[in-house]
């Protein structure tokens, strides 16, 4: 797979899809929440759908991603039909998940798509697991890692960047660094805030990029892949972005002024992708509402699938407690 990216008018058109895909299902989630269909807890991406939809375009179908609990837009970008996503946030046996994960362990098993996961850096080992068996069964496979910032904090970041260095196994470790984690800024609970520094006490390759920008993602998404299927080793990407709804529904976000969250929607992905395609050329008057009416039908289309989806009988409550049987 080619490092470099050729920013034509059909890849420019496709990433900017893709994140205002993102950001639609996300929004009407918001609206679905409070509208009390979609229960428990929930964690959205808006803001930060240039790095998902980036390091997507890096992967192939052989390799395997593991999310956050932030990971609607992982698993939209990573081509989990969003209907059966919907249909997992309403907890119907039609989602990908019969209904049993919910908005924090979204997982599909036919896309390689390992799961959501609810506690802060979970994922990680995890991750390690999944690269280790592609190794041993000869899968020439990359498995790429989501986590926040908030993540580095936790032993498993180090375990599992100390083992994955260790074993050399090509994980991609994305770093989504947002800034606050739950709450806290990252100045004050970091010594060093530059995430992909801490590569180098694992002698692993990382560097940093700006997260809202899909093609330098890509960019340094595609150069870290490549350089991990020739060499079998794991490496660090720290894609500086910012979310810009709460960090969860339940959130009064009373740490961060509203100046901020204003000064960062400046940087939009998808309006600064727009805004570039049409200095461009590539951008033709029409494409946008265009894209805009397509994305709200199958949000829409996703919505209506949904509702009209079904709920586990409470007689198979207890279905897939163990091993005896195993979900789609």
């Amino acid at each position: 797979m080619s490092t470099k990216v050729h920013l034509d008018r059909a890849h420019g058109l496709l990433l900017l899809r893709e994140m205002l895909r993102i950001r639609r299902f996300e929004g009407k989630c918001a609206e679905l929440y409070q509208a009390q269909k979609i229960r428990g807890f929930l964690h959205l991406y808006d803001g930060q759908e240039a790095v998902s939809v980036g390091v997507m375009q890096a992967l192939g179908p052989e390799d395997a991603t593991v999310g956050t609990y932030r990971e609607h837009g992982q698993a939209i970008a990573r081509g989990v039909p969003m209907d059966l996503l919907m249909a997992e946030m309403f907890g119907k046996v039609e989602g990908c998940c019969r209904g049993r994960g919910g908005s924090m362990h979204i997982f599909d098993r036919g896309r390689r798509f390992l799961g959501g996961n609810a506690i802060v850096g979970a994922g990680m080992p995890l991750a390690l697991g999944v690269a280790l068996a592609d190794r041993m069964q000869g899968r020439k496979a990359v498995t790429a890692c989501f986590f926040g910032e908030g993540a580095a904090d936790e032993g498993e970041f180090h375990e599992s960047m100390n083992l994955a260095a260790l074993w050399r196994l090509p994980v991609l470790f994305v770093c989504e660094n947002n800034l606050y984690s739950m709450g806290t800024p990252v100045g004050i609970a970091e010594a060093e805030t530059a995430i992909w520094h801490k590569a180098a006490g694992y002698r692993m390759g990382g560097e940093a990029v700006d997260g809202m920008d899909p093609v330098a993602v890509e960019v340094a998404a595609r150069r870290a892949v490549e350089r991990m299927r020739e060499e079998g080793t794991p490496y660090l990407l720290e894609c500086r972005t910012y979310r810009f709804r709460a960090h969860s529904m339940f959130d009064a976000q009373l740490y961060r002024a509203k100046e901020e969250i204003e000064a960062w929607r400046a940087k939009d992905p998808i309006m600064r992708l727009r805004d570039w395609l049409e200095r461009a050329g590539h951008l033709h008057p029409g494409d946008m509402d265009r894209l805009e009416a397509e994305v709200e039908a199958e949000v829409a289309a996703a919505v209506a699938f949904a509702e009209a989806g079904t709920l586990e009988p409470v007689e198979d409550l207890e279905r897939f407690v163990t091993m005896d049987e195993v979900p789609r």
